[in-house]
């Protein structure tokens, strides 16, 4: 399993800075972003797309640092009853999956989007309860809406041999594993999860459970390393929904945290089990989003964490069975 980083946190510098940065700290792996929330600093895809020159420059690139790219990062709303948003975003996912293939990078990394909560909705409406009975009708819809553009563009990545993996995200309509599954049996199996448990922390989920549920139906195409703290003096209070902003650390219920900050060293040791148990031995995709430290501060110390916990070879024989 290697240790990567999905390079953001890094987009004040240049892709050759950051990729200098990474390797002096051990880094092996690369998740870079191309559109939507997570910009397109070190990947703009009208300067790849098409261009076999680009992309050579970018493989060699990206080689001198004994590195790989291991998935390519356009996490938006491609369901917005926006029509306009909905189409850029649409487009960014395409061209993202046409790229992946010419890059010969395997996975697609972003969000399964949300709809509005009905078809003259101006905005997305994210639906936790089935009652009053118009909330659960409107479920049905976005489901419906959610289905069958995910069966279209999980045709055209097949069609293009690569992987989307949706992150389950809160304010999108898959949030959580059973309905990461249930897309993905509506669709094929290109459609999976960027498994990234920082999201689940906190709803309550467990993640070990979670990767095991998933790695029944060989859904974990890709993997980010993103910790969260539950801070009960407030959640006890208000509970975990909580719309307080992320840089109002004293009042929040939940911060994104650093690795081992949410969680400590001997848990992460337990999700890259339960990932190896699984069958996932790809990488772990660090997404620095603490607001409590510095972009390198955070991947440095995750990085140390996570070296420590990843398995860096093949299981040998079981003499001992």
């Amino acid at each position: 399993m290697k240790v990567g980083v999905l390079t953001v946190a890094l987009g004040d510098q240049s892709l050759g800075e950051a990729l200098d940065y990474l390797e002096g700290i051990g880094v092996e792996a690369i998740e870079l972003g191309c559109g939507g929330f997570v910009g397109d600093d070190h990947l703009t895809r009208a300067e790849y797309l098409d261009d076999e020159d680009a992309q050579a420059e970018l493989r060699d690139q990206v080689a001198a640092h004994d590195m790989e790219v291991t998935a390519l990062a356009t996490h938006n709303n491609p369901l917005h009853p926006d029509e306009e948003r909905a189409e850029t975003a649409d487009t960014e996912l395409r061209e993202a999956i046409e790229l992946a293939a010419q890059l010969e990078v395997n996975t697609v990394t972003g969000f399964s989007g949300l709809p509005g909560g009905g078809p003259n909705d101006e905005v997305p409406n994210w639906i936790t309860a089935p009652w009053p009975p118009e909330h659960g009708e409107a479920h049905e819809y976005q489901w419906e809406v959610a289905t069958e553009y995910w069966t279209e563009i999980a045709e055209f990545a097949d069609d293009h041999g690569v992987d989307v993996g949706i992150e389950m995200h809160p304010n999108m309509i898959v949030y959580e594993p059973t309905g990461m599954l249930g897309l993905r049996e509506a669709t094929n199996d290109r459609i999976g999860a960027n498994f990234d448990p920082s999201h689940l922390y906190w709803q309550g989920i467990d993640v070990l459970e979670a990767i095991r549920l998933l790695g029944e139906h060989d859904a974990i195409h890709h993997c980010h390393a993103k910790d969260t703290e539950v801070y009960e003096s407030n959640a006890r209070t208000k509970g975990v929904l909580d719309t307080a902003p992320y840089t109002d650390e004293p009042n929040r219920s939940w911060l994104f945290r650093s690795i081992g900050y949410g969680h400590g060293e001997a848990h992460w040791k337990e999700v890259v089990s339960t990932l190896r148990m699984v069958g996932y031995d790809d990488v772990l995709s660090i997404e620095h989003e603490d607001s409590l430290t510095s972009g390198p501060e955070g991947l440095e110390k995750a990085v140390d964490v996570l070296q420590r916990a990843v398995f860096t070879t093949d299981p040998g024989e079981a003499y001992w069975a």
